[in-house]
């Protein structure tokens, strides 16, 4: 007897919002190497962005404008890493 696949939430979002899930035994599939490689591509992207930010926190010419926009930018990293981590079980 074999056990069911457990359903994989996917790193994005269907187009009405809703998150999109993944229904395979395969770990291979091409639907989970992409998402495996969505999810890598937003890590290195949230380090990017964290090394960007300490650059500009330290920067006294960066004005309250850039700052906002960077905020923005974090809160997104951030939500990315954090549905990342739910993804895999740490949530």
């Amino acid at each position: 007897m074999t056990t069911p696949p457990t359903p994989r939430l996917l790193p994005s979002t269907r187009p009405d919002g809703k998150p999109g899930y993944l229904l395979t035994d395969r770990d291979d599939s091409y639907v989970a190497r992409y998402a495996d490689g969505v999810e890598a591509l937003q890590l290195g992207m949230c380090g990017g962005l964290m090394e960007h930010a300490r650059a500009m926190i330290g920067d006294p010419a960066v004005d309250a404008r850039q700052l906002r926009f960077l905020a923005q930018q974090l809160c997104a990293a951030l939500a990315d890493a954090v549905r990342i981590a739910q993804l895999r079980g740490a949530g």
